[in-house]
């Protein structure tokens, strides 16, 4: 009996002890997030500091526990809005001397957000500060930034490499029929690719000329850019004959992008440092090549974005639309919609400005938040959307209660189409020993039977539900454009549009950004005197945590040469295919998704899926196959 009381006395001390550990841990982090925080009145005379680690997003995603509890260290995501605001208020702040980025380690971003950020250093150049960048190697982003510099500096041991928009697509019409998988495809769209992976083994001609046309597009508009802000710059060799280019300069990528003025200096890390000191100020404390700077964080806490005038509510939906409170970095219909309507039911907004980046996700989740903007249109006030790089399928048909449409040149948008997908294992199952008998009472009896098959009137059914949806979302846009059904039908069809097209087809209104929606609903408003006012969520204490110790430290090493750099653009290739079999396995219903879009947003990781546990039996069968 003293033994056991023992034992009880160890075991309620240990708890004790964990218990006392963790109070600990939360006090410290939340100490950690209090005094973290960047406070302003902390920005030095000097430059502004930009090494850019990640990516640029419309939205920063929530950083999982788990990521870092496995050790993983998330890579940085860096808001356009927050970039392009701090790199304007430095044109005219005094104590900025030099805006400074190092593209090093950057993961880029897409065209429309790295041209709002152009513009932001174009702003710095004009009011005659200098705005200096510096990179090892050049691709097609980091270019992108680079022309709208004033001294663009390469690594000796760098060059630049464009590779223009474009990519592989993964097919898996082969490995299903290897593995004697069924894949039903329920879709209305001649172009609506999305489901073409599980049913082709490669593009069809539909799909392949949309894609064709968009990129052809995007890569022009990137060209005419690249140009405009670097006149002198000869991109003829470096997007031709790269071999050659290198190779007509001794097969010294550093020197070639500096004769044909894609770059303005060569220099290390430490030469490039010194330039800016002569500008900036020399930091003895940071070493050789140290200069004085101030960095994001600490900026932007110093410099308020305007609150001036009446608000005009600024809602985000950003990443794939799914059901449920996701996000941010995706948008979770329920979030969105309770956010819209915290709009309507306050008196402090003249109007509300949705700003899609989203390829679209599931119907259910977009007609829920469309719903939410049709009662903030009930309540009279003005709504607008600003599209950003993607508003694609569901991200369009959120898009329909706008009463003005703003996009950009290189917007990609339309995929006006819908579709479901559900596998069965009725044939491949029995090749292990499984087989299925059922007992039904109805039609519909254990169906879907995912296992089993599905039944000819369940087939019949999911096409009808498809074909009705595919139906809605034709009236929806010929409500909001003016047209007929038909007249939407013939552009529609599930078909990619770049934002010049779709302005010429109707889809769109304008060209334009965020600001020129926010002035549009400000002037529907009467109000003379405006500001955004973004509506999100707050981040909750832990959330910082999180973000302080992931913004702590340092990203995961990888190559930046020029064989690193080719390399790391495919490698979003795995996690695409990764993405692909969860979507062909979670059972999403239906949607209105285009995967077409893809190669515009960043890789969607296992920690955003919605399927992980339904990826274990596919994993399971491609190892039993293999």
């Amino acid at each position: 009996m003293s033994f056991a009381k023992s034992v009880w006395k160890i075991l309620v001390a240990i708890k004790d002890g964990l218990v006392l550990l963790f109070l600990l841990l939360f006090f410290a982090g939340l100490y950690t997030v209090l005094t973290l925080r960047p406070a302003p009145g902390m920005v030095r005379e000097g430059a502004l500091y930009l090494p850019l680690e990640g990516r640029v997003v419309e939205e920063a995603s929530e950083i999982s526990p788990t990521q870092l509890l496995s050790g993983q260290t998330p890579e940085p995501e860096y808001t356009a809005r927050d970039l392009s605001r701090a790199i304007a208020a430095a044109a005219d702040d005094k104590r900025i001397k030099a805006v400074v980025l190092d593209l090093e380690a950057f993961g880029g971003g897409s065209a429309v957000h790295l041209s709002q950020i152009g513009a932001a250093m174009d702003k710095v150049r004009a009011a005659k500060k200098p705005v200096l960048v510096r990179s090892l190697i050049y691709t097609d982003d980091a270019m992108q930034l680079a022309a709208h510099a004033s001294e663009a500096w390469v690594d000796p041991m760098g060059g630049v490499a464009i590779s223009g928009p474009g990519g592989t697509l993964l097919f898996y019409k082969g490995l299903i029929d290897k593995l004697k998988a069924n894949v039903h495809i329920f879709k209305v769209g001649t172009y609506k690719s999305a489901v073409e992976p599980y049913m082709l083994s490669q593009m069809s001609p539909e799909a392949r000329e949309a894609m064709q046309a968009v990129y052809g597009t995007l890569w022009q508009n990137w060209q005419d850019e690249v140009k405009k802000a670097r006149p002198k710059a000869d991109l003829t060799l470096a997007t031709t004959d790269p071999a050659k280019w290198v190779k007509d300069n001794g097969n010294d990528a550093a020197q070639a992008a500096l004769k044909s003025g894609l770059v303005d200096k060569i220099g290390d890390r430490v030469a490039f440092g010194k330039r800016v000191a002569e500008i900036a100020g020399a930091d003895d404390d940071a070493g050789l090549g140290g200069f004085k700077a101030t960095e994001l964080p600490v900026y932007l806490a110093d410099t308020s974005a305007p609150s001036q005038g009446k608000a005009v509510a600024v809602v985000t939906i950003a990443g794939e639309i799914v059901d449920g409170d996701a996000g941010p970095g995706m948008a979770g219909g329920d979030r969105i919609a309770d956010l819209v309507d915290g709009v309507a039911q306050s008196d402090d907004y003249a109007g509300l400005v949705l700003r899609v980046d989203s390829p679209g996700g599931s119907v259910m989740a977009s007609e829920r938040i469309r719903n939410a903007v049709e009662r903030v249109k009930a309540k009279g006030l003005p709504v607008a959307v600003s599209m950003g790089s993607l508003a694609a399928s569901g991200g369009y048909w959120v898009s329909t209660p706008a009463q003005r449409i703003f996009a950009e040149p290189s917007t990609i948008t339309g995929s006006i189409g819908v579709f479901a997908v559900i596998p069965t294992l009725e044939q491949t199952l029995p090749q292990y020993g499984v087989t299925t008998d059922s007992i039904r009472t109805t039609p519909l009896s254990g169906q879907p039977d995912l296992l089993g098959g599905l039944s000819p009137q369940v087939d019949a059914l999911l096409q009808g539900q498809v074909e009705q949806t595919y139906a809605r979302f034709l009236g929806l846009v010929a409500k909001a454009r003016g047209k007929s059904s038909a007249d939407i039908d013939k552009i529609a069809q599930g078909r990619i549009w770049d934002g010049g097209t779709a302005r010429q087809l109707g889809l769109v209104d304008q060209f334009g950004g965020l600001d020129d929606a926010v002035a549009w609903v400000a002037k529907q408003a009467k109000a003379e005197t405006f500001h955004a006012e973004y509506i999100a969520d707050e981040p909750s204490p832990f959330a910082q945590l999180l973000r302080q110790m992931e913004t702590g430290e340092a990203p995961e090493a990888k190559a930046h040469d020029l064989a690193g750099a080719l390399a790391a653009q495919q490698q979003g290739l795995l996690a695409r295919m990764q993405a692909d079999v969860m979507r062909l396995m979670e059972g999403g219903g239906i949607r209105a998704y285009c995967l077409e879009c893809g190669g515009e947003e960043s890789p969607v990781s296992v920690e955003k899926g919605t399927a992980g546990q339904s990826l274990g039996l596919w994993a399971t069968l491609v190892k039993l196959v293999a």
